[in-house]
């Protein structure tokens, strides 16, 4: 018997198959826990370095600006994707999102973001971490390697942990996220306890004359502000990665939006121990360009013999966000390929019932990129700066999903609402938009906005050529075809089968 087909929204939807869903199912493992701990993870090497740029662009007081605003858009984001990932509880999350409200090519589109920012962002901690490794094992077994040694060992480890199963991927998160965040702590009682904190070394960066509106508290003017957006968002970036463990979680519905706020919380606190503390200890200026700021303050008041000691907390901070950041490109590869927006391959699970095709193949291109940033002196910045404006950018596109979706789909299910309504999406897709001006304006992000825009051509040719003509109805793909009156839950109302038959040879538009 021929397939059944359905074409809209100049796309072609294919009937899966026997066995398809079968062969790509996740297993229910998360708790509230589990999911702040996955959350945590993926964000708290931001707390360990790479954030105190901000203050080498704007200063002390301009990066305390800055994170206000930052803090503002993540809550009002966080608000909204909890509405949203409540009522859409798959593992699709930004992509899931976008389809819904804006049609096949803009969840391609959102889903393309949020790929390059995981994938990305993984590579830029492996790259890290292997330095921090490097120095660990340097200093007690006078054993050093070559970088490139320690990415594949790294991503090995680490692709292998999150291919193992969810449950193992789940407790190791929030194991090292409560360790990543007692090192924290410990900084900051030490310092106090050293009596290392001088709060007058917060404004030592003399003002630039040149900068409109410079002083002590904004050396570099109201345009450092703008700068330091981006470093800002350091502090929390990945913790909206959330909504692809729906599929994961035992209750999706009430603990996403749970986790996400919480989560949130944590990460604030977390980020005053630091922007507070650490340049007290230092000073700002000398702050402003490490590229290890909290082991800077640690060597501030302890002696020099704990330096091994001090790199391996550094690096558990980094292994943390490894492990969160890998588990959301999985999950983002493996959605897309299930619905079939990348080959249909990436989104096997095997008997572990993990994305284990999608997790090797983002590690492949996560070295690749690595390969190329050791060629390229200088090129680990864009790196990270792709990360970063790929994260805003599907900031901005989920923002306007949300304000779609609530006109487009009045009647869905909505199990929890956002307390901010429109108004928090539309101060979150505001934020984002000045940071995305913010990226392209900065000399210093240009290449990484051209290497987005490459990728992108890449990806809508292939995309328009190829994959738009082979879709599968997932439970994202249901869920907007149907008006989001089915494909909500995928545990209870089952994927494929006679859904699928009744929607396929049902459709007229």
């Amino acid at each position: 018997m021929a397939e059944e087909t359905m074409k809209t929204s100049g796309v072609t939807y294919t009937q899966a198959g026997e066995g398809y869903f079968e062969k790509r199912t996740l297993l229910r493992t998360a708790g509230f826990w589990g999911l702040w701990g996955i959350g945590i993870a993926a964000v708290i090497s931001g707390d360990f370095s790479g954030w105190n740029f901000g203050i080498g662009a704007a200063g002390w007081g301009g990066l305390g600006i800055a994170s206000i605003v930052i803090i503002v858009m993540y809550f009002g984001m966080l608000f909204s994707i909890g509405e949203m990932s409540a009522a859409m509880p798959h593992t699709g999350g930004a992509y899931s999102f976008a389809r819904a409200a804006m049609g096949p090519w803009g969840g391609f589109i959102t889903g393309f973001a949020e790929t390059i920012e995981y994938v990305f962002t993984t590579a830029v901690v492996v790259y890290f971490s292997a330095s921090y490794a490097d120095a660990v094992t340097s200093d007690l077994f006078n054993l050093s390697l070559p970088g490139w040694l320690w990415w594949i060992i790294l991503y090995a480890i680490f692709v292998g942990l999150n291919s193992w199963g969810a449950e193992i991927s789940f407790r190791f998160a929030l194991v090292v996220a409560i360790i990543s965040v007692g090192i924290l702590i410990l900084f900051g009682i030490l310092a106090i306890a050293h009596g290392a904190v001088d709060f007058g070394k917060l404004l030592d960066i003399y003002p630039d004359p040149s900068k409109a509106g410079s002083n002590t508290f904004l050396p570099f003017g109201l345009v450092g502000i703008l700068y330091a957006l981006p470093f800002a968002m350091w502090f929390f970036l990945g913790i909206e990665e959330l909504p692809l463990a729906a599929e994961e979680a035992h209750n999706p519905s009430r603990d996403i939006p749970k986790a996400g706020i919480w989560g949130m919380v944590s990460l604030v606190a977390c980020a005053a121990i630091v922007f507070f503390l650490n340049p007290a200890v230092t000073g700002s200026q000398a702050l402003g360009s490490s590229d290890e700021p909290l082991l800077d303050g640690f060597r501030a008041f302890l002696p020099s013999g704990w330096a091994a000691v001090l790199s391996a907390f550094a690096l558990i901070g980094l292994l943390a966000s490894l492990q969160g950041i890998m588990y959301a490109y999985g999950r983002n590869l493996y959605s897309l390929s299930r619905a079939g927006y990348y080959p249909k391959m990436l989104s096997l699970t095997g008997s572990r019932q993990t994305p284990y095709v999608a997790l090797f193949v983002g590690a492949v291109i996560g070295f690749i990129a690595l390969v190329v940033v050791n060629l390229n002196a200088g090129a680990g910045d864009v790196v990270l700066n792709i990360a970063v404006w790929g994260a805003v950018l599907a900031y901005m596109l989920q923002m306007i999903s949300f304000v779609l979706l609530r006109r487009k789909f009045p009647n869905a299910r909505r199990p929890w609402i956002s307390p901010t309504g429109n108004w928090g999406a539309i101060a979150a897709f505001a934020i984002a938009a000045i940071t995305f001006i913010a990226v392209l304006i900065n000399p210093t992000y240009r290449p990484a906005v051209f290497t987005i825009v490459i990728l992108y051509v890449i990806g809508l040719l292939v995309f328009g050529l190829y994959g738009r003509h082979r879709l599968v109805l997932s439970p994202e793909e249901e869920y907007a075809v149907t008006g989001g009156l089915h494909g909500y839950d995928p545990a209870s109302e089952g994927l494929g089968g006679t859904i699928e038959d009744e929607i396929l040879k049902g459709h007229t538009g």
